[in-house]
């Protein structure tokens, strides 16, 4: 048994049991959380560890033989995208000991963030489309409570439209695994790539599309994303971190399995499809995020925009491209949730988030300044970030395929985010304080443990652009395990294609 495989999911699970029953504790359930972070951590790192080089871990539950029983399966991938859950929840769980008020930890913050976090990695670790439903559900439920933890009237509304349209989302998802079970009769995932290719195209194509929409919409992908924008400014910025981190990311790996994995083998051809799909991603999320008022708005328009950056290595349907979308989700996860942590920093400072009303925060914090320079440079491409040599992979890659068009969007894209970057860090920082700033400077002084997390995904993010070559490499051998099919089904079944 790989217990390696389960002690990233029983941690948290654990972790939030204990809190619920110290209920009226806040400040156990603070420490609980962190120690529990602490040890997803541990876990994730040593199973990324034992598969970094290529190797496959499989564990079935409860004794049951694959494909009968509930599979849990870590490639490369999986492993890179569970330690990259774990580092987030650490750096979030940190944050939030900070800046989350009394009000909402005493309704739950902590043992919910875990249960979230368990979801996530539960989604990356599954080997069987039903239980990627049933993580999917457990991600939902508690995003919804910490979406609308505090009851304001902006978060309820937009807990709302979240709610709603991944419901949406989900039920559409039910439908495509309960068609594909009574036509293949099974839902593990290696299975179905050996039975579903003796399908006709009548049926596989259609099968396609419902999981296409339902990814989509989960990943934010045009024309499906606009619950995103309408929702992750409302919460606090801990909790939009953790969202724009992770939550869609498990939508592009759950593209990423699909269509790499299971129609694989079918005649499907969605690539050129994704690729339109993921130019009109870019353009529509790089062109909103200019049009912000709110800095949280901008980032998370920013967050469409770049997955359809991620979603185009998929669709150039190459092992570089594979390779290039890994590295791009790696860069993406940390760039992202460290900017939404800056930008939480920015409105306790300033007390809003509206570019009008915020300034001079050069003068007053320039490490501040400093920190929120380096996520912004990377997640526009900015040479020698690592979101540089992220995007330079995708881009040889769709030229080599001659993708000339979604290669040019991919560039106008980080150009039209480097604009809305220097735009935000000019109105917060540059400009002169439309106010008096000596209050918030006294806020600042009690919030010096919010830049632990910061400074540490700074580091991160600079640390993966000085070892960017190493980094490639792991996502190459990832990308080449997700190109070989035969290596993860022979894992899972013990037969071969």
């Amino acid at each position: 048994m790989n217990t390696l495989l389960i002690l990233p999911l029983i941690t948290p699970l654990m972790v939030a049991a204990v809190s619920f029953l110290v209920w009226r504790r806040k400040a156990w359930q603070k420490w609980l959380s962190v120690g529990g972070a602490c040890m997803s951590f541990v876990w994730a790192c040593a199973l990324f560890e034992s598969v970094r080089d290529g190797e496959i871990l499989t564990m079935q539950a409860g004794g049951w033989a694959a494909p009968f029983g509930i599979s849990l399966v870590a490639d490369t991938f999986a492993a890179v995208m569970v330690l990259l859950t774990a580092t987030m929840g650490l750096a979030v769980t940190i944050y939030a000991v900070r800046s989350i008020d009394e009000r909402r930890a005493a309704f739950g913050f902590y043992p919910i963030l875990q249960i979230l976090l368990m979801g996530v990695t539960g989604a990356f670790l599954t080997g069987d489309l039903f239980n990627l439903y049933v993580w999917f559900e457990v991600m939902l439920m508690s995003s919804f409570v910490l979406l609308a933890l505090g009851g304001e009237r902006a978060q309820i509304e937009g807990g709302i439209k979240y709610v709603t349209i991944n419901l949406l989302s989900s039920a559409i998802f039910l439908a495509a695994i309960g068609f594909l079970y009574s036509v293949t009769g099974t839902l593990n995932m290696a299975d179905l790539a050996l039975k579903i290719g003796a399908l006709p195209a009548s049926l596989t194509a259609p099968l396609s599309v419902l999981f296409l929409v339902a990814f989509g919409v989960k990943a934010g992908l045009f024309p499906l994303f606009f619950w995103l924008p309408a929702s992750y400014h409302t919460p606090p910025a801990v909790v939009s971190a953790v969202f724009a981190g992770l939550l869609t990311k498990v939508g592009v790996y759950a593209l990423i399995r699909t269509f790499t994995l299971i129609f694989a083998f079918t005649d499907v051809d969605v690539d050129n499809l994704l690729l339109t799909l993921a130019g009109l991603t870019m353009v529509t999320g790089g062109l909103g995020a200019l049009a912000q008022t709110d800095a949280r708005r901008v980032l998370s328009f920013l967050i469409i925009a770049h997955i359809g950056v991620a979603v185009m290595g998929l669709g150039l349907n190459s092992t570089r491209a594979l390779a290039g979308t890994i590295f791009y989700l790696i860069e993406d996860v940390i760039v992202l949730t460290n900017l939404f942590l800056i930008v939480g920093i920015m409105g306790r400072v300033c007390g809003t988030f509206e570019l009008a009303r915020m300034g001079g925060m050069y003068r007053t914090h320039p490490m501040l300044g400093a920190l929120f320079l380096v996520p912004a440079w990377s997640l526009s491409g900015v040479p020698p970030f690592s979101g540089f040599f992220a995007k330079l992979a995708l881009v040889q890659a769709g030229l080599e395929v001659e993708a000339y068009t979604v290669v040019a969007l991919s560039l106008v894209v980080g150009i039209l985010t480097l604009v809305a970057m220097m735009r935000l860090w000019a109105e917060a920082f540059w400009k002169p304080s439309p106010y008096v700033v000596d209050a918030a400077q006294d806020k600042m002084q009690t919030g010096k443990m919010l830049l632990v997390p910061v400074c540490a995904l700074s580091l991160m993010s600079i640390g993966l652009g000085i070892g960017a070559e190493a980094v490639f490499g792991v996502a190459l051998t990832a990308a080449g395990q997700i190109d070989n099919a035969n290596g993860y089904i022979e894992a899972v079944l013990g037969v071969r294609r």
